[in-house]
């Protein structure tokens, strides 16, 4: 009795399903309306031919053509008229659809965010982010004494350290100065007596030339 009740009122059915329904409906109503239009613009044509074809010989035919064109006329612009009305819902229930949806995948993310935060509360958050810091500020204290000198047990003097430098510095300038090669003493130049010799006698010649000429 529950089914037959159900079935003569009708199930309760998924809004999704009934819009796509819908949209489907109203778009194979527009392709008939569409198939429709295209019969009677053929229509038209035929009776316009058909009345220029009689306009002359037979102005009855003429005329009677001219009132069915008129009539095709007429219904072509009602179905247009239809057309857009159907055009005009099926945007409006694609948007609809578009919105629904739109509307349902939010509230899974919405759903989403509250099961990941839980029973999370910004004072929990709070306190979490207090023992976080604390936490790193103890292991760079720990990082700090662990690499600093004073806590290896090795105490060193800075005087012994720069002692140890100095001595180093000196070795090394003395085993540069070993392996340099010795600079050769520079020589006074060497004067040639026999040349200077030479260069008097030309001279006096010389001399003696030019007297000899004067007498």
């Amino acid at each position: 009795m529950m089914a037959s009740f159900m079935s003569y009122f009708g199930a309760r059915r998924d809004p999704k399903q009934s819009a796509r329904d819908a949209i489907v409906t109203l778009r194979q109503q527009l392709q008939m309306i569409e198939k429709k239009e295209e019969h009677l613009q053929k229509k038209i044509e035929e009776e316009l031919k058909k009345a220029k074809a009689n306009a002359v010989s037979n102005k009855a035919v003429a005329t009677a053509a001219l009132k069915r064109k008129k009539a095709s006329e007429a219904e072509l612009d009602r179905l247009a008229g239809t057309r857009l009305q159907l055009e005009m819902q099926v945007n409006t229930l694609e948007s609809a659809n578009l919105n629904a949806e739109t509307m349902a995948a939010m509230k899974k993310g919405a759903d989403a965010l509250k099961v990941i935060h839980g029973n999370m509360t910004i004072d929990k958050v709070d306190a979490i982010m207090n023992q976080v810091n604390d936490q790193r500020a103890l292991a760079d204290e720990v990082a700090d004494v662990i690499s600093n000198p004073t806590y290896s047990g090795l105490e060193i003097d800075d005087d012994e350290l720069k002692a140890e430098l100095d001595e180093l510095e000196q070795d090394e300038l003395n085993e540069r100065l070993a392996g340099a090669e010795p600079v050769p003493l520079q020589q006074p130049p060497q004067f040639n007596r026999q040349a200077t010799v030479e260069e008097d006698d030309e001279a006096q010649e010389l001399e003696k030339l030019k007297a000899s000429l004067a007498m």
